[in-house]
């Protein structure tokens, strides 16, 4: 973006947000704004966004090559638990998007049930969006990697932490 635009970031973490105004401060980044999540911060933003990432906070199933202690931290109900978080998360962004917008849903995980199941769920819900497949947006960019659908980076194929994105766009 050239430090041009605005670039919102928002959590419901004040401690994160004061990271990331530091770690853009370090690198040259002036143009972000850090807003902490609150009751209102939908209805305030609501249509205003030309892109948004979703970082969703997930099981963190994809990491576990530097964390294989991952494993033994997490059962099926945290993962039941996170899927509402997921979902709930997704659908309250997909307000800030305006018409034309694309919404990125991400996490680090490689379970299909925080991420197609998901991107698919969300897509039922919400007939003004549309899937723009990965595959599409990354050679776009000229990006040679075809994942499909969805980008789905995985440990054995791409010498990677498992990573997954959905690119979401919304009817203009």
């Amino acid at each position: 973006m050239q430090n041009k635009g605005k670039l919102i970031s928002m959590d419901v973490e004040q401690w994160k947000l004061d990271e990331l105004r530091k770690r853009a401060r370090r690198a040259g980044v002036s143009n972000v704004e850090t807003r902490l999540i609150e009751a209102n911060t939908v209805n305030e933003l609501k249509d205003f966004a030309d892109r948004l990432l979703i970082d969703a906070p997930c099981s963190g199933l994809g990491t576990l090559r530097r964390n294989p202690d991952l494993k033994w931290r997490q059962d099926q109900q945290d993962v039941v638990e996170l899927n509402v978080k997921q979902t709930n998360i997704l659908a309250r962004a997909a307000k800030l998007c305006k018409a034309g917008g694309r919404v990125v849903y991400a996490t680090c995980s490689l379970l299909r049930d925080e991420n197609e199941a998901i991107a698919e769920a969300f897509l039922q819900a919400h007939p003004e969006f549309k899937l723009v497949p990965a595959n599409e947006v990354l050679a776009q960019q000229n990006i040679v990697l075809d994942t499909g659908d969805y980008l789905k980076l995985l440990p054995h194929l791409h010498g990677t932490d498992g990573f997954f994105a959905a690119v979401f766009e919304k009817a203009a």
